[in-house]
């Protein structure tokens, strides 16, 4: 199977602190990977100098299908179909929702954007009713909920359909019902053609979206990769007991 995405030496800079201490993995095509560990092991820093996050400085290398994409802008990222959902989103005040994915998802024509807005709109539109999430006529994120963050990353996951997906706790916040609906959503989205990363320190999502490999970080470090079983492991003995 055909890497998406593989790392080299990664090491992530943050607050002048060396956060992620030379991570190298490979994420193939068409699964769901998880990233486990407790708080501050480095995970979301991870997902942040994937994505190019300009506050971590990354060392080391990251390619996707082969292209080295160290040195490209988190918006150049973005474009060639990489999409990371935010620990704790911005709130954007004179942003709507629809202005965002409008303006994401534009294509080159006019008429094109025409159609595609009209595609738009249907999926911000199922999602939002399924997700329970009314944002259509709100700012961005401004008064939302934890929750209702979150819910709003997924409908973006949902319209712009990006290859390579990084989710960073994007559980956090949910209550049963809309952890369910966001693993649904997740679910419905594997496919062949595009691959997951999961952060998180709670394994309530993963009884939802099972995970073809989980990887542990410990102090910025991956120290164990392994199938689904480890999850029950972590359960158990808690990430001391990895």
């Amino acid at each position: 199977m055909t890497a998406i995405l593989s790392v080299e030496d990664l090491h992530v800079f943050a607050g002048g602190k060396e956060i992620v201490k030379g991570v190298s993995f490979s994420l193939e095509r068409g699964k769901v990977y998880a990233v486990m560990g407790p708080n501050g092991s480095g995970k979301s820093s991870l997902c942040n100098a994937l994505m190019g996050n300009p506050e971590y400085r990354a060392t080391g290398r990251i390619l996707l299908e082969g292209k080295d994409i160290s040195p490209f802008s988190a918006d150049e990222r973005a474009r060639m179909g990489m999409f990371l959902s935010f620990q704790n989103p911005e709130e954007v005040e004179g942003v709507g929702l629809e202005q965002l994915l409008r303006k994401a998802s534009r294509p080159s024509s006019k008429v094109e954007e025409i159609r595609n807005w009209a595609i738009v709109k249907g999926k911000m539109r199922d999602g939002g009713k399924r997700l329970g999430l009314d944002a259509t006529e709100r700012d961005l994120n401004v008064g939302f909920s934890g929750g209702e963050k979150k819910k709003a990353e997924i409908v973006q996951m949902e319209v712009l359909q990006p290859r390579l997906v990084l989710l960073d706790e994007i559980d956090s916040g949910l209550d049963v019902d809309a952890l369910r609906a966001v693993a649904d959503s997740i679910n419905s989205m594997r496919g062949e053609e595009r691959s997951f990363l999961l952060v998180t320190h709670y394994s309530r999502i993963l009884h939802y979206v099972k995970p073809d490999c989980v990887l542990v970080m410990k102090e910025g470090r991956i120290v164990k990769s392994d199938g689904a079983d480890i999850i029950k492991r972590i359960e158990e003995m808690g990430y001391g007991g990895i």
